[in-house]
């Protein structure tokens, strides 16, 4: 006997499913995005949308490996656009120039670091080390070899370093949260 199509069941899962992912999407690609929370809106939105138009092709124990492999793509494919390299909008305009140093916001410090990074060694650190996801899920999510993986990652961390040394407060800040040398051993 032929099964019955209800659109109402698999929407019903679909919900659940961005109930259950979407602040994880979310936290993501706002460390994708530098901080910028309505550029981490867009492309958790864009990412939905794509899992939403492919949800009954997706396997049901592969969803959320699918949505965080969209959310990689949908990052890259967005620092690809022509705007994005050309414009950089701001809510405000400065009154005036600031010319002494100004205090360390350490999350601040970060996410202009993790701004220096191309999208793509971005997001491996991002996966690897601060989300802790394995070498094998992310190169699957970035669509790369593992060891393409380990590479990026390893510059990655050598950029980060060398912009976060000239800042001592925010490396200091930066070895406090993510325990980059204990992930990396027990990932070799």
């Amino acid at each position: 006997m032929r099964r019955k199509y209800d659109p109402g069941a698999w929407e019903d899962e679909f919900r659940g499913f961005v109930a259950r992912y979407r602040s994880s999407l979310l936290r993501t690609a706002t460390l994708f995005c530098s901080g910028n929370k309505d550029s981490a809106e867009d492309l958790v939105q864009t990412t939905l949308l794509r899992v939403y138009v492919n949800w009954r092709k997706i396997r049901p124990d592969g969803r959320e490996r699918y949505a965080r492999r969209i959310l990689a793509n949908a990052h890259i494919d967005e620092r690809r656009r022509p705007h994005v390299r050309h414009e950089q909008s701001r809510a405000e305009l400065p009154d005036t120039t600031v010319d002494g140093p100004t205090p360390m916001d350490p999350d601040a410090a970060v996410f202009r670091a993790l701004a220096t990074l191309p999208p793509r060694m971005r997001a491996a650190v991002v996966f690897r080390h601060v989300l802790d996801v394995s070498v094998a899920d992310t190169a699957d999510a970035l669509g790369c070899s593992e060891g393409n993986v380990k590479s990026q990652t390893a510059r990655g961390l050598a950029q980060l370093r060398a912009e976060l040394t000239e800042s001592p407060e925010s490396a200091r800040d930066l070895a406090a949260s993510a325990p980059v040398e204990a992930t990396r051993r027990r990932n070799h």
